[in-house]
């Protein structure tokens, strides 16, 4: 995940998990199954690859998710998260807004990339750990 590192701590923490829930929903084979602790307690299955948070800003993003577009990363599943979207609270809504809006006018607050490791970090492997 690339996040806009200049957005206030509780937009980081909501663009974290839209971007979670989206990609988790598109390849659910990247969630563990379920485990059981010492205590007999079930805890629900949580990602079976590690998930790096990186910084990035408005620009960066612009350009990721350009770049996302081209053929060479097509076979990479990305999910943004944006203005538009934020900005609603209804879905439908946001569909309404987002299919007037052009691309160039969603300012993305963070992107999730997810496929072959190469690829992936070609994109994003000189960017920074999103750091508090």
């Amino acid at each position: 995940m690339v996040i806009d590192g200049a957005l206030p701590l509780g937009l980081i923490a909501n663009t974290a998990a839209m971007l979670g829930i989206s990609i988790g929903k598109l390849h659910p084979e990247m969630v563990g199954e379920d485990v059981t602790d010492a205590s007999s307690l079930l805890h629900a299955g949580i990602s079976i690859y590690p998930i790096s948070m990186l910084k990035g800003d408005e620009t960066l993003l612009k350009e990721l998710r350009h770049k996302l577009y081209e053929p060479e990363f097509s076979a990479l599943t990305a999910v943004d998260f944006s203005d538009v979207a934020q900005k609603i609270n209804v879905y439908a809504d946001y569909a309404k807004k987002s299919s007037e809006t052009p691309e160039s006018g969603h300012a993305y607050f963070g992107i999730a990339i997810f496929g072959e490791k190469k690829k992936v970090n070609r994109l994003t492997g000189m960017l920074p750990l999103l750091r508090s």
